[in-house]
């Protein structure tokens, strides 16, 4: 699995998402160590805890989470909370 794939799963399943994939560290050529690391905005998250955000992003991977993806480093946030952070 590629970034672009993480982006475009990510940004399928969570309402108005928009999705920003990098590779921390560069991956092994087997892909047995991918590493990812995401910053999600979407007002959807608006009102959720932390763990909630979280969950709703491992919840758009699905299998992939277990299978492909080996971790994932992210930061979630609504629109306003993207602005003021800028």
């Amino acid at each position: 699995m590629d970034t672009d794939e993480v982006e475009r799963r990510i940004e399928a399943e969570i309402p108005d998402a928009e999705a920003e994939v990098t590779l921390p560290r560069v991956p092994d050529e087997d892909h047995e160590d991918a590493h990812f690391a995401a910053v999600i905005v979407s007002p959807a998250f608006e009102g959720k805890t932390l763990v909630q955000q979280h969950q709703m992003v491992y919840d758009a991977l699905g299998d992939a989470m277990t299978t492909e993806i080996h971790a994932l480093e992210m930061q979630t946030y609504t629109p306003e909370e993207y602005r003021e952070r800028s």
